[in-house]
């Protein structure tokens, strides 16, 4: 199926919102284990995006679903700090369902801003308030179990208080939007929040489409047809792409088989049509949710060259130029990451004074 040119436009065509096309991966807050991530953790994250073997262009961007880090009320996350050290932009996210007040949502944004200044601000690309959470209320929603959600009065609302704080944050340029399913965003009865957002984010998943014979023969079709849905239901404004990948391993849901064969496929067919066109973040670098048995990774421990597949994209997609080619450089930066570790360990030891400040040399 084709998109009709109209369509395609919105989409691919650099808005006044994003004169820069961003492409990422999305990175929760936990380990698969729960635990929180550190900054360390965020940091290897962001780091191994950017030295991915092969890939379609430099992945240097991450959205995030939340500004809190794991287990605290309002302490700013993390990937704060991680993605000013990595040059990453980032996407910000404002978690919005099972709860009634995202006040510790915006004040760990101001607190983080206090403390980082313009060297966060200017890594900022949008800000999404929710994330499937109409989905997650919908009729299909609550018959798959989906979780908590938030209707659209609710979001509509949720939008209106973060716009109203980010003035006094100097981020009051930056778009604002929301990210749900396109079965969400097709449903007129949530139109309200369309009209209140900057940016549409949309979540694809052929795989997990159940009712549309979803093969991985078909998920390119798949993708294309729900992609549309968003597209006209959004009119006027830039979709982003927000989540969409295939697991490579884990259940098979309908037709659609969860294989490293596979998520090659989707990638080859559906991703690069999408990198260096329109903003997308992949799912996923590193699977955080435990819950989910179908597995998105396609990096194992975060290495940077053994991935669960051949990332380059086919002549003729137009996608980016593989970067990352020389897999000795790869090597050379984990020799200095491991000389770093026995400095680190060094200045503990013998309790070097300022030894932390001389630490941006190796970067």
């Amino acid at each position: 199926m084709r998109i009709q040119a109209s369509l395609l436009t919105s989409l691919l065509i650099p808005t006044a919102l994003a004169q820069k096309i961003y492409q990422g991966f999305n990175s929760g807050s936990t380990l698969t284990d729960r635990t929180a991530k550190t900054e360390s953790d965020f940091t290897s994250e962001f780091r191994t995006a950017q030295r991915l073997y092969s890939s379609p262009g430099t992945f240097n961007s991450a959205r995030l679903y939340t500004n809190i880090q794991a287990s605290t009320s309002n302490t700013p996350i993390s990937a704060f700090p991680a993605a000013i050290a990595t040059n990453t932009s980032l996407l910000l996210g404002i978690w919005c369902s099972g709860t009634d007040d995202i006040s510790n949502e915006i004040e760990a944004l101001r607190t983080a801003v206090g403390q980082h200044g313009d060297s966060l601000r200017s890594l900022v690309v949008g800000i999404s308030v929710g994330s499937e959470d109409l989905y997650r209320v919908s009729e299909s929603g609550v018959r798959n179990k989906a979780g908590l959600g938030k209707g659209a009065d609710d979001i509509v609302e949720f939008i209106r208080q973060v716009r109203e704080s980010l003035g006094g944050m100097g981020l009051g340029d930056v778009p604002v939007g929301h990210v749900d399913t396109w079965s969400a965003w097709s449903n007129s009865s949530n139109s309200a929040v369309i009209d209140a957002c900057d940016f549409i984010g949309t979540d694809l998943y052929p795989y997990y489409e159940d009712d549309k014979d979803n093969e991985i023969a078909n998920a390119k079709s798949i993708f294309t047809q729900t992609l549309n849905q968003t597209l006209t239901a959004a009119g006027d404004k830039p979709v982003w792409i927000t989540e969409t990948g295939w697991p490579v391993s884990g259940p098979n849901f309908g037709k659609a088989v969860a294989s490293k064969e596979n998520a090659q496929r989707y990638w080859s067919e559906v991703g690069c049509g999408l990198f260096g066109k329109t903003n997308t973040w992949w799912y996923n670098l590193r699977d955080s949710n435990p819950d989910n048995e179908a597995k998105f990774a396609i990096t194992e421990d975060l290495s940077t060259t053994s991935t669960a597949f051949n990332l380059s994209c086919p002549a003729g997609s137009g996608a980016p130029a593989s970067v990352n080619l020389d897999q000795s450089k790869d090597e050379e930066k984990k020799g200095d990451s491991a000389s770093m570790s026995g400095l680190m360990t060094s200045a503990v030891l013998f309790g070097a004074v300022g030894f932390s400040m001389a630490l941006g040399a190796f970067f």
